[in-house]
């Protein structure tokens, strides 16, 4: 079985999907229920999640628990509170998932399941790190993504990096919680890479029977 969570800002296995020591922090806590502020303690979880995500050896990823990720946050001197967890884990949880259904919209078809299915083989977080799309995308007017994750996936032996920016929506006037959405698409590090995503701006000019993010 697993022991990471599949994302990693720094050296932390367990850490939390957006970087919590940058800017990032107030946006990702707006997430989280704002009336949770209590840290009275509490019995957190040990318990952990199974993801859908395969690793490349064998099994699947498996996500840290309540009690882990409180004390990941707590080593990082980010003021956890223990009453927010059963809140943030999920929306962890929820986040990687979501990446990685985007991730396979890409690979449909293109011959990952010959070999058992495409698998992740490793990650890393860049939060200050801006990927050219996002700068032309801030250049135009736009919003710059609070975070930026980089996945690199097996098909079959060959190796493909993802590019993954957060940025944030509108929020909810009703939960004051604001929406997010992953832009997900391969890194263009490659001929494949060029090739998947000239595929796709075909398919958005023209149509297609492809479906991608």
């Amino acid at each position: 079985m697993a022991s990471k969570c599949p994302v990693d800002h720094s050296s932390s296995q367990d850490s939390c999907p957006v970087d919590h020591s940058s800017s990032s922090t107030s946006t990702w806590t707006r997430l989280f229920s704002p009336s949770n502020t209590s840290n009275l303690p509490q019995q957190l979880s040990t318990e952990r999640e199974t993801s859908s995500i395969p690793k490349a050896t064998d099994g699947n990823w498996v996500y840290p628990s309540e009690a882990q990720f409180f004390a990941a946050m707590a080593r990082k001197n980010h003021n956890p509170h223990t009453s927010d967890m059963k809140t943030i884990v999920p929306i962890h949880n929820a986040v990687n998932e979501r990446a990685w259904f985007e991730v396979m919209k890409w690979e449909a078809g293109r011959g990952g399941e010959a070999c058992g299915g495409v698998k992740l083989v490793n990650f890393k977080g860049k939060p200050n790190d801006k990927s050219p799309r996002a700068r032309w995308k801030m250049l135009l007017g736009y919003a710059a993504p609070f975070d930026r994750h980089d996945w690199v996936v097996d098909r079959c032996g060959k190796q493909m990096r993802y590019v993954i920016d957060f940025y944030t929506g509108r929020t909810d006037p009703a939960t004051n919680k604001v929406s997010f959405y992953l832009d997900v698409r391969p890194a263009l590090d490659s001929w494949e890479a060029v090739k998947m995503r000239a595929e796709h701006l075909w398919g958005k000019w023209f149509g297609s029977s492809k479906t991608y993010s």
